[in-house]
């Protein structure tokens, strides 16, 4: 096995391409442009595979067991003993995504994600004494199991810890049901539930799922009801129940997000966690609103890939990720970013924070709401009822010996007034504003009251995104767009020779509901308060001509800009661009 396993290695990208070509996952076309991207990474390779669509994690592994001939397993099926784990250490399975599952005589079972790499098989047989034998299973497996297997092996300190827990199960139980208002109500899916309404809701859950939507829509009107999923951006409708059995919808949606079901009157909110098979867990955000046709609920999936994203994955360009990274790496300053709702500004932030998350840092957090809860950040929860905002927040902050402050959005001039405080006294904050672009911001917290100075002098960066629909790689063909229509651009002719020619579509497939796209894709602008943007906010610019001024100067490129750009790159189709980002206004 290990002779087979050596001879595919040294053509292991060509080989992965032509069994996939082979069983028309993709065209030649696509393999070729596809290795041109990747070179003779083959690690590279196998992620982009995943990344653009062409193939889920668990498909790879499949790919892999056929192409090498090693067997694929599912972790989550083993009960790994201790003595095996004492062979490999934790640090090793995290660096190279492995972890030991059995052993039998001298022979030791590794799960590896890369089946071919002799080195890390060397490795091993050096740290553990053992023949190794490989089996396949996926990354995100792997660290899984490293992350509770190895928890389990901890000795100690956790032990007085569970002795506490039991000790004080009591007090929590007197605790009263208000400290807990912000909590999910978890809920187990049972798939086999005899009550059809129940029945009905399991399945738009999971529906919602598996199509990976943001958002559910349950809407009654006068004579029907209809059930829409907002996916990449985009609301499609999915389902039309009778509107006799809206209401009972309404009501199973309340029982299970703990909220009451006499009151039809008033909006009311709430938190939900869903446990799914094998244990993976949903949450949700709930908001019911009273209109004439009855109750309208809204679910928003609160999706944990937004705070594990890479920061390397956010979609910025090589300039783009340094600017930012250079402001975060400031001791202090201020950084906002913008956009409308919905615009990626919390998955933006979320991966900056994850580069700031280490134990030299105090990171303090003032959310409303708090969508995921991040080890290692101190994350406090909005509560107007009792006076808790986001100004009273930062003054606590400000006693805590912070190193850097979040602050979810600047709504009035107390909350920026302290933020700029902040800012301007040794702390880095970063905080959001619903602005249409980067210079209008300036102008935004000049109407709040913050003085042109303070703006000058404590804004590092601003930062403005949106969020435009990926092209489904498995169905992309080119796009006959016109010249005529590409001067809606505002492109030059130059520029319109340029782009002529190179761009790309979905068609529409199976992969992408038909839709033609998958996933999204963020554009940005940046906004660098340089001396000559300075001089532009004490000259009170407007914002238009603070825009105007700083691309002249070559130190802002726009949000259409950068949607050009990956347009060209086929990563996005041209009315994406056009409709999702405004003119340049030059």
């Amino acid at each position: 096995m290990s002779q087979t396993a050596k001879k595919v290695s040294q053509n292991k990208t060509a080989s992965m391409g032509e069994l996939l070509v082979q069983k028309k996952i993709m065209s030649k076309q696509q393999l070729v442009e596809l290795q041109k991207k990747t070179g003779d990474n083959d690690r590279k390779f196998l992620s982009v595979l995943t990344e653009m669509g062409y193939l889920s994690e668990t498909e790879v592994v499949s790919f892999l067991s056929e192409q090498y001939g090693y067997q694929s397993i599912d972790i989550e099926n083993f009960d790994i003993s201790e003595d095996v784990l004492k062979l490999v250490p934790k640090k090793f399975c995290e660096k190279y995504t492995v972890i030991p599952i059995s052993r039998l005589g001298d022979t030791l079972v590794v799960a590896v994600a890369d089946p071919v790499d002799n080195i890390l098989k060397e490795q091993l047989l050096f740290t553990t004494k053992c023949k190794i034998e490989f089996v396949l299973s996926t990354a995100t497996s792997i660290q899984n199991a490293i992350t509770s297997f190895y928890a389990q092996k901890e000795e100690g300190i956790h032990k007085l810890f569970a002795e506490i827990e039991e000790s004080s199960m009591k007090f929590r139980k007197r605790l009263n049901a208000e400290d807990d208002e912000d909590e999910a109500v978890v809920i187990h899916l049972n798939a086999d539930d005899s009550e059809p309404v129940v029945r009905f809701v399991n399945h738009v859950i999971i529906s919602a799922r598996n199509k990976r939507a943001s958002d559910i829509h349950i809407e009654s009107y006068e004579k029907k009801c209809r059930v829409r999923f907002r996916i990449d951006g985009k609301l499609h409708e999915m389902f039309h129940p009778p509107k006799t059995i809206s209401p009972y919808i309404i009501s199973r949606m309340k029982v299970m997000s703990n909220l009451d079901i006499g009151e039809r009157r008033k909006p009311q909110d709430g938190r939900l966690k869903v446990k799914m098979a094998q244990g993976k867990e949903l949450d949700f955000r709930v908001s019911i609103a009273p209109t004439v046709g009855g109750e309208k609920i809204v679910m928003r999936v609160l999706d944990d890939s937004a705070i594990s994203i890479g920061f390397k994955d956010l979609g910025m360009n090589k300039q783009e990720m340094t600017t930012f990274q250079e402001a975060l790496n400031q001791p202090q300053g201020l950084i906002l970013i913008t956009g409308p709702t919905g615009s990626g500004k919390t998955t933006t932030i979320y991966s900056g924070l994850n580069l700031l998350n280490t134990p030299e840092r105090n990171i303090s957090t003032a959310e409303d709401p708090v969508e995921y809860k991040i080890e290692g950040l101190n994350q406090v929860q909005m509560h107007a009822k009792i006076g808790l905002t986001f100004a009273s927040a930062l003054r606590a902050f400000l006693r805590q010996d912070p190193d850097v402050i979040l602050v979810g959005e600047i709504r009035d001039y107390e909350t920026a007034e302290i933020a700029f405080k902040a800012s301007s006294t040794g702390h880095l904050v970063v905080s959001t504003l619903h602005t249409n672009d980067t210079p209008s911001t300036v102008t935004r917290l000049l109407d709040i009251g913050i003085p042109d100075y303070s703006i000058a002098e404590n804004i590092s960066l601003i930062v403005g995104q949106r969020l435009l629909r990926r092209i489904c790689q498995r169905c992309v063909i080119s796009d006959n767009v016109s010249k005529d229509s590409l001067k809606k651009l505002e492109l030059s002719d130059s520029q319109i020779e340029e782009v002529y020619g190179k761009i790309k579509k979905g068609k529409g497939c199976r992969v992408c509901s038909n839709i033609g796209y998958k996933g999204r894709v963020a554009v940005y602008e940046m906004l660098k308060i340089t001396d000559s943007i300075k001089k532009g906010i004490f000259e009170k610019m407007a914002p238009l001509d603070l825009k105007r001024h700083a691309i002249k100067s070559g130190e802002l490129k726009t949000l259409r800009q950068s949607g050009i750009d990956k347009m060209v790159q086929g990563i996005t189709t041209f009315e994406e661009v056009l409709y999702s980002t405004v003119g340049d206004s030059r």
